[in-house]
């Protein structure tokens, strides 16, 4: 099995989370691919890219694919394409992040994107403001949930207080789809005070043997 995870949006494979399960995992002798989805160009970033570039590394024909919030919105939808992908654990997958994310900006804010053609992102990986295309909105759009049918294994562990993304998105989810196991949380978006629970619930899922 190849083991792939995938980081969020604004975010790095050197986040807390990437840097913690890479450890996991390095501690089992299991190799974890951690590609930067942001590709030394944040400002092309779209979810098209994202999957064109995730579907280069599936060349193994068993891969599990570990997504964070946008990461997680990305592997879904890789594993709906390639039957290479065998399992799914997503971390406060980003389902729905439109509808959650843009009444946060408000509309003055994306006019303004839209007429400029780039809105400054705070990037936490780079630690800075960054800025992203108009092009990651509308090609955003086409990616909808209700595209996700294919019926692989998948853990969602989601955060009850996640501030970014509602529970409420995964409990729909996996309300709709019987091999979808959803583990609710005592945290919020970015899950960091739940590491070591995480990390037992991949363990679990994916069958890694414990040392």
């Amino acid at each position: 099995m190849h083991y792939i995870y995938l980081h969020g949006f604004a975010s790095s494979p050197n986040s807390s989370k990437a840097k913690y399960i890479l450890e996991r995992f390095a501690q089992n002798q299991i190799k974890l691919e951690i590609p930067d989805l942001n590709c030394d160009d944040f400002y092309h970033l779209t979810i098209t890219r994202q999957l064109k570039q995730i579907a280069l590394l599936l060349e193994h024909k068993n891969v599990t694919i570990i997504g964070s919030s946008l990461g997680g919105l990305t592997a879904a939808h890789i594993a709906e394409k390639f039957l290479q992908v065998k399992r799914l654990v997503l971390l406060a997958p980003a389902f729905g992040f439109l509808s959650h994310w843009l009444p946060n900006l408000g509309t003055e804010v994306i006019q303004r994107w839209q007429q400029e053609g780039y809105l400054m992102v705070h990037h936490y990986g780079e630690k800075r403001e960054l800025p992203l295309s108009y092009d990651f909105l509308t090609d955003a759009t086409q990616y909808q949930e209700r595209f996700l049918q294919r019926p692989i294994p998948t853990l969602i562990l989601h955060g009850e207080h996640d501030e970014v993304i509602p529970i409420e998105a995964s409990r729909d989810f996996a309300q709709k789809r019987s091999w979808v196991e959803l583990i609710e949380l005592n945290s919020n978006h970015a899950l960091d005070n739940m590491m070591m629970e995480i990390w037992q619930s991949i363990q679990g899922f994916c069958q890694i043997s414990k040392t």
